[in-house]
């Protein structure tokens, strides 16, 4: 079972996209990326709201989670959020352990 967050960070002015290539650059990103029980660390940028980042961290498990968010690495990136004066949505998933159904594999393309 893995646990999946989108978070969409908007901002103005471009701050959204900012704070995602701060993150990356200041090597922030690559540290929670190698935290164990981290699978998935990746920001994108919707084609229709360029002010908003949408982040998909997927970890492990809820332990793995847990240990993320009690981290040092949650006050920095806190500090970010304000420098760029970022509001937040959350959505979470719990991954499906049956996988993607016979019926529906006719619709992916390989």
């Amino acid at each position: 079972m893995s646990i999946t967050v989108n978070l969409y960070y908007r901002g103005s002015c471009g701050s959204a996209r900012a704070f995602a290539e701060e993150m990356e650059s200041s090597g922030i990103a690559d540290a929670i990326r190698a935290e164990a029980g981290n699978e998935k660390y990746e920001y994108f940028i919707p084609l229709k709201d360029p002010e908003t980042v949408l982040l998909i961290d997927r970890w492990k498990d809820q332990e793995s989670l847990d240990r993320h968010h009690s981290s040092s690495m949650m006050s920095e990136l806190a500090k970010l959020r304000e420098k760029y004066d970022l509001h937040m949505t959350v959505e979470r998933y719990i991954s499906d352990t049956e996988g993607v159904p016979d019926k529906d594999k006719a619709f992916i393309r390989k």
